[in-house]
């Protein structure tokens, strides 16, 4: 069954394509439907769906802004319209067709044969990325592999700085300063990366801690490797120095500062000095 999401600013055009939906295919299950897009956006970046027929003259925003403002967009676009000018920018923006209001039958049911081809290839590659990212991790556990934007990137997790939000987007710093922005929340990305190795430091920053050069108590940031300063949330103070202690190499040197060790040598005299920062982060 494909599951559909319509998106149009008038009731009754979503509930004339809903009937013509359910009277010309058995296949097509809709949803749910939107007469708000910045709703539907929200709903679209949180949940599965196979297909989205959107409207593209709506009041607060035109259907390619809304394409624009989506971070999930592993889904079949048809674009309704009742302007037949749209039909090239909506071919540029990867929609596989364009029907005009009113729609007529025989277009609908050539959408729907469409609609079914997409989601069939889509299902194949879907498994051929099962496959690769099956064998990346079981070949090469230093290797992390991200599937964004209909693309997987595969990243060295020894090479990452830190990561960094923004609202549904992440940039991801290496240590040779490269820049990767990612279409994803830094929720998804603290499950991918190596819980030993990468904590959540603050709400906006994922780091390192190998790659961690000081941290600076009185002043609460970490300097990394790269010389970027990163603000350490008071909340998670206390389990980023314990973080520190048990699972990084890292001994500590003075009251205020971190500086990585040759050896991951833990000493009681490193779990008293431990307690003592957190007893004072609190």
């Amino acid at each position: 069954m494909v599951k559909a999401v319509i998106v149009d600013d008038e009731p009754k055009a979503i509930q004339s394509l809903t009937w013509e939906l359910s009277n010309f295919s058995n296949d097509i299950d809709v949803i749910k439907t939107f007469t708000s897009p910045e709703d539907a956006i929200d709903y679209l970046d949180n949940n599965a769906l196979d297909c989205l027929f959107l409207d593209i003259q709506m009041p607060t925003m035109d259907g390619f802004q809304f394409l624009g403002k989506l971070t999930n967009k592993d889904f079949a676009v048809v674009i309704t319209t009742a302007y037949n000018e749209f039909a090239i920018k909506a071919m540029k923006h990867e929609a596989i067709d364009y029907l005009l209001k009113p729609i007529d039958s025989d277009d609908l049911q050539e959408t729907i044969k469409k609609i079914k081809k997409y989601n069939s290839k889509m299902s194949s590659s879907t498994k051929i990325e099962e496959v690769l990212l099956n064998f990346n991790s079981k070949f090469d556990p230093k290797k992390i592999t991200i599937n964004t934007d209909g693309k997987l990137i595969f990243l060295d997790a020894e090479e990452i700085l830190f990561v960094e939000s923004d609202g549904n987007y992440c940039t991801i710093i290496m240590e040779n300063s490269q820049k990767i922005v990612i279409t994803k929340k830094l929720k998804e990305m603290n499950t991918i990366l190596p819980e030993n190795q990468f904590f959540r430091i603050h709400n906006s920053y994922i780091i390192n801690l190998k790659k961690i050069k000081e941290f600076i108590k009185s002043e609460g940031y970490v300097i990394m490797e790269s010389n970027h300063r990163i603000p350490v949330a008071r909340q998670r103070k206390s389990d980023f120095l314990v973080k520190v202690i048990t699972h990084a190499p890292y001994s500590t040197k003075t009251e205020s500062t971190f500086k990585r060790a040759s050896q991951p040598l833990y000493t009681l005299v490193d779990v008293f000095l431990c307690l003592q920062y957190i007893s004072g982060a609190k």
